[in-house]
């Protein structure tokens, strides 16, 4: 199985936008936070979260692709159940239908971090530290702000036995830890 810092490498030979790198590194620190919980292997999901985007440059104009040539360039390098979480991120061109609490953390986990990074971009400040839990819950039922977060792909934390409160706490921590790496 590849280490954190040869997943980040890959990341990088793929995605040449840094953004894209950010949003990897976070969806997988609170990955690796949630599987703590959870009692799951933490390194595993981890680098899922990683690498849930490696073909986003590359499908962008296709989206029925997403997922599965991450699945392709991956094939012997992470465990069969990272590589089918990612291709459950996008379930509807995959085929691949979410049924693992990995598969259904990686959905949530996606849309919640996006939103957090919404809100973090609105702030005057552009920083974590200023977002609270109270103004990411009220965003949150906003269904009008960063509506391409969806709030139903969120709401699939309550699979795998956490409210909806207590999860946006852990991403938004888990964000907050590394502020610094993914300069927020």
């Amino acid at each position: 199985m590849l280490d954190k810092k040869h997943a980040v490498l890959l990341v990088k030979k793929y995605l040449k936008d840094p953004d894209n790198l950010k949003f990897g590194i976070a969806v997988g620190a609170v990955l690796k936070n949630i599987a703590k919980i959870v009692e799951k292997n933490e390194d595993l999901w981890e680098l899922t979260g990683i690498l849930h985007n490696l073909d986003y440059e590359y499908c962008s104009g296709s989206p029925e692709n997403r997922g599965n040539l991450t699945a392709q360039l991956l094939d012997g390098l992470i465990p069969e159940n990272g590589i089918n979480a990612i291709k459950s991120n996008n379930y509807m061109h995959t085929d691949y239908i979410p049924t693992t609490s990995l598969d259904k953390a990686l959905i949530a986990t996606v849309s919640a971090t996006g939103l957090i990074f919404s809100i973090i971009q609105m702030t005057p400040s552009k920083k974590a530290e200023d977002i609270t839990l109270n103004l990411l819950l009220v965003k949150y039922q906003d269904e009008n702000f960063a509506k391409r977060y969806n709030r139903s792909r969120i709401r699939l934390c309550k699979d795998i036995g956490m409210d909806e409160k207590f999860y946006l706490s852990i991403c938004l921590n888990s964000i907050k830890e590394i502020s610094g790496i993914i300069g927020f």
